[in-house]
């Protein structure tokens, strides 16, 4: 990856009115990691003097300020005056101001289903195939971020309606390397492996898994997670695009085995810490403590990058617990090395030149960089040097997204919402309670029917 080291007068164009070089968290020209010529390219080519651009997203307390960090260097190099708010009900609230004719310049959205919506009725403005075509030559897995980004507008053609930015990793096992030490375990490279290591574990009168579906009203999400998941690492990513719309009916053969997958490590009771009964009533945020006790009572736990904030406090990642990328089937080489996962996207609500040379600034390394180098941040940019990443483990796992030969976003978000956020959640829980996944996967279908009628 590139990266430059410019001298200090280089830089000093930068310096707009609106930010001073002192309140950036890096200062341009003094640190290696970052991008700095790309970033005064940015900056010649995007005078915006007296210009507001409004931007309404997701991130709020630790994350709006590390997004603040980000934006200063958009104010800094450009001169605009950039505002950024959020609320707790931020998708219902872009659809009321998009209604209202009161849209901000950019809107970051994380629901594939909001945006295509947004998009059909034309709240939207399209970013042009050059786009398409950066995406696809500059993101890992390209395509599908291609595939990500594109909706149909009001006049029922494809357009590239968003820039991604942030994301999210969802196919993760974490694990405690003193314990696997301890107990003579290695990690699995390969599907067959971990389940193999999960029936050895199990023989050896230990307990493989701590699994917990609880989750309030949402309960059952982190059952889908692993459907999806297994979806991806059953058959061709074309299987799971055609599930996620009902393409394939939910209660296809080739569904049902994937839910029968899950179930091979979720509905044996001698996989899961509390047996069956114990995956169901345990909150996901209380099931990877089972990782931390003495002796453990769980080796490993299936959960997203977010789940980190549920350990114990002082747990340090790396060293008291780890992760491996949930592994692929050696038997089915052919479908490459697929990554689920989640993440946020930028759109243009209300068109100007500011927004547009936003959308512009996301395309720019120094826009990941900078909030890379301090945390919670991953993304599929290959012009970003890794360098930049604040520790090793989210260098870990960046590398994982890099490596993805297919991403696919969280299949459930893309789901109708009485679908991914009803009928799937609460199937799955029916499924643990010991429903079999034939008679699991027609009622969710049944749900799906009614919405066509």
């Amino acid at each position: 990856m590139r990266h430059y080291l410019l001298l200090g007068v280089a830089v000093f164009g930068l310096v707009a009115p609106a930010v001073h070089a002192a309140e950036l968290t890096f200062k341009p020209g003094e640190d290696s990691r970052f991008h700095w010529q790309d970033y005064e390219a940015f900056s010649k080519a995007h005078p915006l003097k007296g210009q507001t651009l409004t931007i309404f997203g997701p991130w709020r307390g630790e994350e709006k300020d590390q997004f603040e960090t980000v934006l200063d260097y958009f104010r800094q190099a450009t001169g605009a005056d950039v505002k950024y708010s959020s609320s707790e009900n931020y998708e219902q609230q872009i659809v009321i101001d998009t209604q209202a004719g009161s849209p901000p310049n950019i809107a970051i959205l994380a629901q594939p289903g909001l945006i295509a919506d947004l998009a059909s009725k034309g709240e939207l403005t399209p970013l042009g195939d050059d786009n398409a075509d950066w995406l696809k030559k500059n993101y890992a897995a390209g395509e599908s971020w291609v595939d990500l980004a594109t909706y149909k507008g009001k006049d029922g053609k494809a357009h590239v309606f968003a820039m991604p930015y942030k994301v999210d990793l969802k196919s993760l096992i974490w694990y405690v390397p003193d314990n696997f030490a301890d107990a003579g375990y290695s990690v699995p490279k390969t599907m067959e492996e971990l389940k193999a290591l999960t029936e050895k574990i199990a023989a050896d009168g230990r307990t493989p898994w701590c699994i917990g579906l609880g989750s309030g009203g949402a309960t059952g999400w982190p059952a889908t997670d692993w459907v999806e998941d297994l979806m991806l690492r059953n058959y061709p990513a074309k299987v799971y695009d055609d599930w996620v719309t009902n393409k394939i009916k939910f209660d296809d053969p080739r569904v049902v085995k994937v839910i029968q997958d899950y179930g091979w490590f979720a509905r044996n009771p001698k996989f899961v810490d509390g047996g069956t009964a114990g995956v169901s009533s345990t909150d996901y945020r209380d099931s990877p403590k089972g990782l931390f006790t003495s002796p453990p009572k769980c080796y490993m736990h299936h959960q997203a990058s977010f789940i980190t904030s549920y350990f114990p406090q002082g747990t340090e990642i790396g060293r008291d617990v780890d992760f491996f990328p949930t592994p692929n089937y050696a038997s089915k080489p052919e479908l490459g090395n697929p990554v689920e996962g989640g993440g946020t996207l930028a759109m243009v609500t209300k068109d100007s030149p500011a927004a547009r040379a936003f959308i512009d600034f996301l395309k720019n390394p120094i826009s990941a960089e900078v909030w890379m180098a301090q945390k919670n941040f991953l993304t599929a940019s290959k012009l970003v040097n890794q360098a930049a990443y604040a520790n090793p483990q989210m260098k870990k796992m960046g590398k994982i997204i890099m490596d993805a030969t297919t991403f696919r976003f969280d299949g459930s978000d893309m789901m109708p919402g009485k679908i991914g956020t009803g009928a799937f959640w609460t199937g799955m829980v029916d499924y643990e309670g010991g429903k079999s996944a034939d008679d699991v996967a027609k009622t969710i279908q049944a749900v799906w029917d009614g919405l066509k009628k």
